[in-house]
C-alpha cells in the first residue's frame, strides 16, 4: 500500500511538474530555432544568460539579377544553419581609421560582401511566448559604409535588461542607392534608388514575423540608429511601405526634414545624373549588373535616399499633411557634431556671402552667426558645423510635438570621452553610452564616464519598452515643448537646461516659411 502512495504520488508530482514546466518548444535554444527559411543555431555569452545568433539572412542575396532591385524572400536551406559569425558587411572600401572614429567604430576588415542582407540577433528571453520589447538598430556611415557587426553596436548588455536586440545590414553606396531611368522603368514602382532604405523595410518585416522565436514582442518594436541611421530611422517613420513594423523611433544625430544635407536628392534629377554617369562611361544597366561588385566603388559619385514618393515621400510634407507614423520620439545630437570643417573664408568674406544669401536680413543673420574677427568666425563656423545635425533634430521634436499625439524627448550630448584623438563631444561619440558598450571602446574612461553610460542606457531602455525614458533612479527628463524647448543634457552632469542655439535654429526655420 504504501509503496502504491509513492507510486501516486511520484506520477502527480512528474504530471504537475509537466504542467508548470514549458514544453520543450516554448524553450529558446541556441542549438535550433526555426524561422522564415528555416532552422537555424547560434552560441552564448561568457556569462551564458544572452543568447547570440549572427548572420540570418532575412532576405535572398541581392547579386546577379538581384542587384538594385528590392529585397526577395529569404532562400531556403536544409538542416540547421550556423549562425555564428558576423555576416559579411555591405559592399564597401576596405574600414580605415579616421578622424575620431578609431576601428572600434568600423565593420570588421572581412568579411566584406554584396551578398549582405542578413541580421544579429540578442536575447536572454528563456521561452519564446515573454514578449520582451524588440529594439532594431540601424547603423551609419554616410550611406557609403557602415555594417551591423561594429564593436560598439554589440546587444548583449541592453539584451541583460530585458529588450531584444537585432541589428541589420542594409545595401549602402551605389549598390544601396543608384538612380537611373532604366532602374525606375523596370521597378513595379516606376522609382529606382532606396534599396538601402527597402532592406530595412524587409529587416522590418522579418523581425514582426520571426521575432518571437527569440522571446521578442513583435507589437512592441523600436527603431533606432545614429546619423545615417537616424536619417533611415526618418525615412521610415514617412515611408507608407514601413507602416505598422515599429511603434517607437529614436534618431540621434540625423534626419531629413531641411535643405542642405547632401544626402537626400529630387527622382528626377537622380535618375539624370545616373544617366548621365552611363553616358560617359558608354556602358549599359546589363553591363553595370555583370561587373564585379568591388569595381563599382571606384566610381566617383556620392549616393543617398531620394525622395520618390513611393518609399520615401517629403518628409516635411510627410508631418504637414499627417501621413507620417505617429509613434513616441528620442531623438537629440551631439555639442561638437560636426563632421567636415567649413571652407575657409576670412570675416569680410563671410560677411560679403551673408549678404549676398539674406539679403535684407544679413544684418538679423550677423548677429545670430557673428564674423567681427577670425577667431569669433571660428567659433561661428564650428557651431554652424554642429547645428547641421541639430537642426534637424530640433525641427523632428518640433514637428512630432505639433502634428503627432505622440510625445518627443530631446537630448544634448555634451561629455568629452577621456583620451586621445580629442575632437570633443564628436559625432558618434554617444551611442556608446546609450547602447553600454564602452566596454568596447579603447578609452582611458573615468567613473564619470561609466554614471553616464548607466543613465543612458537607462534611459534608452525605459524608452524601449514604454516610450517613456524617464525611470526611478534616473533625472527627469521632460517632454518635448516647443514653446518652451527644454532638453537634457548628457554629460559630466546630467540636467534639464534650454535648448542651445534656439535663436539661430527660429532663424534657420523662418527660411523654410
Amino acid at each position: 500500500m504504501k509503496q502504491a502512495f509513492l507510486l501516486l504520488f511520484s506520477l502527480g508530482g512528474l504530471l504537475f511538474f509537466s504542467c508548470q514546466s514549458p514544453t520543450s518548444s516554448d524553450l529558446i535554444s541556441t542549438e535550433a530555432v526555426s524561422v522564415e527559411g528555416g532552422m537555424i543555431s547560434g552560441t552564448s555569452d561568457s556569462s551564458g544568460l544572452v543568447k547570440i545568433f549572427k548572420g540570418i539572412p532575412f532576405a535572398a542575396p541581392p547579386v546577379g539579377d538581384l542587384r538594385w532591385k528590392a529585397p526577395q524572400p529569404v532562400l531556403p536551406w536544409e538542416g540547421v544553419k550556423a549562425c555564428t559569425d558576423n555576416p559579411p558587411a555591405p559592399m564597401q572600401n576596405p574600414p580605415v581609421p579616421f578622424f575620431a572614429w578609431s576601428e572600434e567604430f568600423l565593420i570588421p576588415k572581412d568579411p566584406i560582401s554584396e551578398d549582405c542582407l542578413y541580421l544579429n540577433i540578442w536575447t536572454a528571453a528563456e521561452k519564446s511566448d515573454e514578449k520582451r520589447p524588440v529594439m532594431v538598430w540601424i547603423y551609419g556611415g554616410g550611406f557609403s559604409s557602415g555594417g551591423n557587426s561594429v564593436p560598439l553596436y554589440d546587444g548583449t548588455d541592453l539584451a541583460k535588461e530585458g529588450i531584444v536586440v537585432v541589428n541589420l545590414n542594409y545595401r549602402v553606396g551605389m549598390l544601396g542607392f543608384f538612380v537611373h531611368p532604366d532602374l525606375s522603368a523596370e521597378s513595379p514602382d516606376q522609382t529606382s534608388g532606396n534599396y538601402g532604405i527597402l532592406d530595412q523595410i524587409a529587416a522590418l518585416e522579418w523581425v514582426k514575423k520571426n521575432i518571437a522565436q527569440f522571446g521578442g514582442d513583435p507589437d512592441n518594436v523600436t527603431i533606432a540608429g545614429q546619423s545615417a541611421g537616424a536619417f533611415s530611422v526618418n525615412a521610415l517613420v514617412v515611408s507608407p511601405k514601413a507602416k505598422g513594423l515599429f511603434h517607437k523611433a529614436i534618431a540621434q544625430s540625423g534626419g531629413m526634414f531641411n535643405r542642405g544635407t547632401g544626402l537626400v536628392s529630387g527622382l528626377k534629377g537622380a535618375e539624370e545624373r545616373g544617366k548621365m554617369l552611363t553616358d560617359t562611361l558608354g556602358i549599359t544597366l546589363a553591363d553595370l549588373r555583370q561587373l564585379p561588385a568591388d569595381s563599382l566603388l571606384k566610381f566617383p559619385a556620392r549616393f543617398g535616399t531620394t525622395i520618390d514618393g513611393k518609399v520615401l515621400p517629403s518628409v516635411r510634407e510627410s508631418f504637414e499633411n499627417g501621413s507620417f507614423s505617429d509613434v513616441p520620439l528620442l531623438t537629440g545630437w551631439n555639442a561638437d557634431d560636426r563632421v567636415s570643417g567649413n571652407p575657409p573664408t576670412t570675416p569680410a568674406e563671410f560677411k560679403a556671402n551673408a549678404k549676398k544669401q539674406y539679403g535684407g536680413r544679413a544684418g538679423e543673420y550677423l548677429e545670430l552667426f557673428p564674423a567681427d574677427s577670425p577667431e569669433i568666425l571660428a567659433q561661428t563656423q564650428n557651431m554652424m558645423s554642429g547645428l547641421f545635425f541639430g537642426m534637424q533634430n530640433y525641427t523632428w521634436a518640433k514637428m512630432q510635438s505639433e502634428k503627432g499625439q505622440n510625445d518627443a524627448y530631446v537630448y544634448y550630448f555634451t561629455r568629452v570621452p577621456p583620451g586621445e584623438p580629442n575632437y570633443g563631444a564628436f559625432h558618434s561619440a554617444e551611442f556608446s553610452y546609450a547602447l553600454h558598450t564602452l566596454r568596447n571602446w579603447n578609452r582611458p574612461f573615468e567613473q564619470t564616464d561609466y554614471d553616464l553610460e548607466k543613465t543612458m542606457s537607462g534611459y534608452w531602455l525605459n524608452f524601449v519598452k514604454t516610450g517613456n525614458p524617464n525611470g526611478a533612479g534616473l533625472p527627469e527628463w521632460p517632454v518635448f515643448d516647443p514653446a518652451n524647448p527644454m532638453v537634457n543634457e548628457l554629460g559630466a552632469e546630467v540636467k534639464t537646461r534650454a535648448l542651445p542655439y534656439w535663436a539661430q535654429m527660429k532663424f534657420m526655420e523662418s527660411l523654410n516659411d
